[in-house]
């Protein structure tokens, strides 16, 4: 009895080691600028609520007079790629914004 309780023990920590080995790598939240083509002070309504709508973004702040976006998001969820097509899908062309 002690034997196969020893040998569920031991098969209980390779399969841990194993899961934690093959699990994908964590999800990292990241913060982007992006440049945005604004033409009028509501715009920035426009352009907030479009990027909050992407899955993964947890917050937006959008500024008319600097005419940038930052978000920060859940790089595993979405990626710069679908917040500037979700911003040029409503008509505010985007790109970001090159960090020294």
């Amino acid at each position: 009895m002690r034997r196969t309780r020893m040998f569920s023990l031991l098969g209980l920590a390779l399969l841990a080691g194993i899961l934690a080995l093959t699990r994908p790598a964590l999800a990292a939240e990241q913060t982007i600028t992006l440049k945005v083509k604004m033409w009028c002070p509501s715009c920035p309504y426009i352009v907030k609520r479009t990027l909050q709508d992407v899955a993964g973004v947890l917050d937006v702040n959008v500024s008319y007079d600097d005419q940038v976006a930052i978000v920060r998001f859940d790089d595993a969820k979405t990626g710069v790629a679908a917040l500037t097509q979700a911003t040029a899908d409503v008509g505010f062309p985007s790109a970001p914004v090159a960090t020294n």
